[in-house]
């Protein structure tokens, strides 16, 4: 699988997140190395506090495919995923997880917590990081004063 191109992909629809005044968060679903999915955050529009871009690109992927376990399914995301969207991965069998940068606040790939590959669940994701990290945190750095403000009301939101 050619993760480079599936996390330009992924890095395109973060793109489109911050032109639109989004946090530059994009996930692409991958089966059979072809792109099934593609989505970023819909939190504020949908007004659905559940529409992370991981969860947005299940969705769509689950759609398409008429199914809803994805255990042939790569996900590749920006920016490393919270514990609900490791959960959903874990919870539709999905087979790997690539995201480029970690998350220090509610990473559960690793960044904070170890989810994706907890020993006592009977699932697990083969997880990958770092592909195309530096472009990523272009995007995270581009989206400058927004993410920071972000980033401090979920720091201040974890420490309560």
């Amino acid at each position: 699988m050619n993760y480079e191109l599936f996390m330009g992909e992924a890095l395109a629809e973060a793109q489109l997140a911050l032109d639109q005044g989004k946090a530059p968060i994009g996930a692409v679903a991958v089966v059979n190395d072809a792109m099934v999915a593609r989505a970023h955050d819909k939190v504020h529009e949908s007004n659905d506090p559940t529409a992370h871009a991981v969860i947005v690109a299940l969705r769509e992927a689950a759609r398409k495919l008429g199914r809803n376990r994805l255990a042939d399914a790569t996900i590749f995301v920006t920016r490393e995923p919270c514990p609900m969207c490791v959960g959903a991965l874990l919870a539709c069998d999905v087979e790997a997880l690539v995201f480029a940068v970690s998350n220090q606040v509610d990473g559960a790939a690793g960044g904070v917590l170890q989810l994706a590959q907890d020993g006592r669940l009977n699932r697990k994701l083969k997880v990958v990081s770092g592909i195309r990290c530096e472009e990523a945190e272009e995007l995270f750095a581009e989206a400058g004063p927004v993410e920071r403000l972000r980033l401090a009301e979920r720091l201040k939101a974890a420490a309560s």
